[in-house]
């Protein structure tokens, strides 16, 4: 029997694809095949293909809707878990303040549910905080995993509690204060925790206002991001006391090219694939990008984007 064949057993049959292209699930459009992509229906099928990859050593990776992600031009040995369209769902609980308004909103959802989506959501209920998160295009779950956040806002505004299961199949429930939330960094990311679901809070604003700052992001977004092309979003951290784009921007790399894969022109921290860039054209831009920073700069750039699989 299969690998995909044995998964599939476990997790319902017509949900496990064998040799599947990454380049198709991931925001670069990049990447090669994955020996098993598992697309479990429920919280509880994907614990159970979790608890049987640990069992039989299978080496495994878990991803959304694939942004913020590399995958090597060689693909990836084991099993891609993808849950953006299985752990998708959501409950409204509205909250009566002492008038009598639906003051607040209590909005829990699972980790799979696109978190641009989910924000513009609660903006057009007329809940506000959520703003910021209207145009990242990843889910809930590696939202929450990596603290992200734009135009001053960030997950831990809005969060209330998390429910996350560890690689033994364990799950657990995390306050707040137990996330551990940093920037770019959580709880889930330094104990190598997969997130379940989140509890947020919303406070009831001005729909105006709401609408307004939700169509203001839209077009800075548009301006300023080189939306038109596929990438990873933010291709670098931002290093302590510096911006990662003005960097490299200073250092004369907009525009630097390697193969398909380039320097935006528009904004210098994003790597855009052009064509058909590789996995290796863009991790070889991006170590030379690093290495003419730090010459000039002697600041080095850790990257933001998450490498996984075999490369050239």
């Amino acid at each position: 029997m299969t690998l995909a064949k044995e998964l599939a057993s476990v997790i319902g049959q017509g949900l496990v694809f064998e040799n599947e292209m990454m380049r198709n699930h991931t925001t670069f459009r990049i990447g090669g095949p994955a020996d098993v992509l598992a697309c479990p229906e429920t919280e509880e099928g994907f614990i159970a293909g979790l608890k049987w990859c640990k069992e039989h050593d299978i080496p495994f990776y878990i991803i959304g809707n694939g942004s913020n992600l590399l995958v090597g031009d060689k693909g990836f040995r084991g099993i891609i878990f993808k849950i953006c369209r299985t752990l998708d769902w959501v409950q409204r609980e509205v909250i009566e303040g002492r008038t009598l308004d639906e003051s607040k909103i209590i909005v829990q959802a699972g980790a799979g549910i696109m978190l641009a989506k989910l924000a513009k959501d609660i903006s057009f209920l007329g809940y506000k905080g959520f703003e910021f998160a209207t145009g990242i295009p990843g889910t809930l779950g590696g939202a929450v995993t990596m603290n992200a956040g734009a135009y001053g806002g960030e997950m831990k505004d809005v969060l209330l509690s998390v429910k996350a299961v560890d690689m033994e199949g364990n799950v657990h429930e995390f306050t707040l204060e137990e996330m551990a939330l940093g920037y770019r960094t959580s709880r889930v990311q330094t104990e190598n925790l997969i997130v379940l679901s989140a509890v947020m809070e919303f406070k009831k604003g001005e729909m105006d206002c709401i609408i307004e700052e939700v169509e203001r992001l839209a077009g800075q977004r548009k301006e300023k991001q080189p939306l038109e092309y596929p990438s990873a979003g933010s291709t670098f951290k931002r290093p302590e006391g510096y911006f990662a784009g003005k960097l490299i921007q200073d250092a004369g790399l907009k525009g630097y090219r390697v193969g398909d894969a380039m320097v935006s022109q528009k904004h210098s921290g994003f790597v855009i694939n052009v064509g058909e860039a590789t996995a290796q054209d863009v991790r070889q831009l991006m170590t030379d990008v690093d290495a003419a920073v730090y010459e000039q700069f002697q600041v080095h750039l850790e990257p933001e984007v998450r490498m996984i699989g075999e490369f050239e």
